[in-house]
């Protein structure tokens, strides 16, 4: 009988198609036609186009721009969803000509409109900051933290953030499976989310809609090389833990990320088992499908198989390097590169193939042994020599002008926690310099302050403008709740040193107009904050008054001088170079602009805001 009743039903659907009606037809063939752009509302950084694209059978329209003339969607490029498109393009360069042309695209064609040009303005004008408006998403998120709330996060429930900008001009965000409440349980892992101008972002769901049968398989082909029978874990007690996203080349982006396995190798006063990185692809991160191609690397153990090790003796542990926390390089000379660890004696780099995006040396040796240390990478950097147990982890190394910069993780993550940075001119190390401290927890005057804030992504877009970006908590009393439930994104604009060292703005970044910034308004009462390193301790902000003939006349500066360089940006005070920027004063009611500092000096930062 269900054959009968499948040849109905496509008789049926035949003698509908047949019924079709002549200008039916004509509407599901008609032509593709893109109208030719209007441009508006054009400011240094950003510009409106206004675009229509119709026809039948599209499969995505919007904008594709560039500064060189005829764009095509291999450029940037905006999409849109309806046949009438307002879009908006960010992170401009100011002074610059771009070329833009609306597409429509079908399965097998690509159809541009007409090209136009517009030439950003030479700077942002007190107009764009009196038209400037504050974001209103609550820092305290936990009304909408459920999942059927899902569409209203914003940056609510991330952790161990990784942030990419990819070629439709949206960044994309990709994170660890925690959050309050732990609404994300039983739908995916690794979610993701996507914004146009930082600020704004649309949950987009996981991207991980299983748990892959690689890691289980891979698991018990190895406890066999150790003489072990197979795993009893549960794949539902997985941890799914800090993706790395990077774009690979248009078309193909990457995803690694570390899958941990609970229990102990055999048993009591055994070794925990064994954590995994893996890697998924995609060609378009907006459509959030991602192809899982399985098993990169697992565990390194530099003690053979004696695992006997209680899982509380620390100083012991068995493994050299522990399989979580990777982040991804392409070096300019186009090598790849993943660097991994957490805790178990540092963070190793280990050399990729470009083509499979797995390790030079496939498949790998067993994870044990002097001979097949190589293959699982070389240690390059450790918070303390010969320690098996340290409090470092996350770490990111991006490329800036000439170094390779590491940024890490420090102490525990629930109020100590930390951001370092170290730099080499060699992708594997040696990785220098003091440590300095970039983040660490802080309170503003009117404000609870925030703690945990770090396990970063690095990033930038493309234009110069780099941004950090990590999770941060609410301290310890904060309305009697447990300040590690409630991880809230942030993300912070960096600036680069005269001597090329990063420094994180105090304040979220909240694409306040960078109107040019005066002496004048240098002049005044702010809040300082010294970042000097203290294990667990909210450093709370004093006042500091610049007065107009260059004296620094209340703070802990008191009697020193300061300078402004308006060409630069940069406030000398009292000898430290403090760079300075417009931001979003988070703690003021409403919420308005102001101006902020930071700077570095003698391994520590320093951060201030202007009153």
């Amino acid at each position: 009988m269900k054959y009968i009743s499948k040849f109905i039903a496509l008789f049926a659907i035949g003698m509908m198609a047949t019924a079709c009606t002549e200008n039916e037809t004509a509407e599901l063939s008609a032509p593709l036609e893109v109208s030719t752009p209007s441009v508006s509302a054009i400011s240094a950084t950003s510009a409106v186009v206004s675009v229509t694209a119709t026809g039948s059978h599209i499969t995505s329209r919007g904008i594709c721009y560039s500064t060189s003339a005829n764009p095509t969607i291999n450029d940037i490029k905006v999409p849109g969803s309806q046949a009438n498109m307002t879009l908006m393009l960010h992170s401009l360069s100011k002074s610059t000509t771009y070329y833009v042309r609306g597409y429509a695209q079908t399965d097998n064609n690509v159809v541009y409109s007409e090209e136009v040009n517009f030439t950003t303005l030479a700077k942002e004008s007190t107009s764009d900051l009196d038209d400037w408006v504050a974001p209103a998403y609550p820092d305290d998120y936990r009304s909408v933290s459920s999942w059927e709330k899902r569409s209203q996060w914003n940056l609510g429930n991330v952790h161990d953030p990784s942030v990419m900008k990819a070629d439709d001009g949206y960044y994309y965000m990709y994170c660890t499976d925690a959050g309050f409440g732990d609404p994300q349980a039983g739908h995916g892992h690794f979610h993701a989310r996507r914004s146009a101008n930082l600020v704004d972002w649309e949950y987009l769901g996981a991207t991980m809609p299983n748990t892959p049968a690689w890691v289980m398989d891979k698991l018990n082909e190895i406890r066999k090389n150790m003489g072990l029978g197979n795993s009893t874990a549960n794949p539902n007690d997985y941890g799914y833990w800090a993706p790395c996203v990077r774009k690979v080349k248009s078309g193909l982006y990457r995803m690694y990320y570390s899958i941990v396995v609970p229990g102990t190798i055999d048993g009591a006063n055994t070794w925990s088992e064994r954590a995994f990185i893996g890697m998924m692809e995609t060609a378009d991160p907006a459509s959030n499908i991602w192809e899982d191609k399985g098993f990169v690397i697992t565990n390194y153990s530099d003690k053979e198989l004696n695992y006997k090790v209680a899982p509380d003796d620390w100083t012991n542990c068995y493994f050299k390097y522990n399989a979580i926390d990777p982040t991804f390089v392409i070096t300019p000379e186009g090598q790849h590169w993943l660097i991994y660890g957490s805790w178990h004696s540092g963070f190793a780099a280990v050399q990729l193939n470009p083509e499979t995006g797995k390790t030079i040396v496939d498949p790998l040796p067993n994870p044990w042994g002097a001979e097949n240390e190589v293959a699982y990478g070389k240690q390059i950097w450790t918070r303390q020599a010969g320690n098996r147990w340290q409090a470092s982890e996350g770490p990111e190394v991006v490329y800036h002008d000439g170094y390779y910069y590491l940024f890490m993780a420090y102490d525990a993550l629930e109020i100590p926690y930390n951001t370092r940075v170290m730099r080499s001119a060699t992708i594997d190390g040696t990785y220098t310099g003091n440590e300095t401290v970039l983040t660490h927890p802080y309170k503003f005057a009117n404000n609870q302050g925030w703690v945990g804030i770090s396990h970063c992504a690095v990033f930038n877009d493309g234009n110069g403008n780099w941004y950090y970006a990590s999770q941060q908590r609410f301290p310890v009393g904060y309305d009697d709740w447990a300040p590690n439930a409630v991880m809230l994104g942030g993300v912070r604009s960096i600036q680069w040193t005269s001597s090329g060292w990063p420094v994180v703005m105090p304040e979220r970044y909240a694409a306040v107009p960078q109107v040019a910034i005066t002496k004048e308004e240098i002049v005044g009462t702010w809040e300082h904050i010294d970042l000097g390193y203290q294990y667990g301790v909210m450093k709370e902000s004093t006042t500091m008054t610049f007065a107009a003939d260059g004296s620094i006349t209340d703070g802990i500066w008191k009697g020193g001088t300061w300078s402004f360089d308006a060409s630069t940006n940069t406030l000398t005070a009292n000898g430290v170079e403090l760079k300075v920027q417009r931001e979003c004063d988070w703690e003021a009611t409403p919420r308005k602009h102001t101006i902020v500092y930071s700077g570095i000096n003698n391994s520590k930062s320093y951060w201030g805001k202007k009153n």
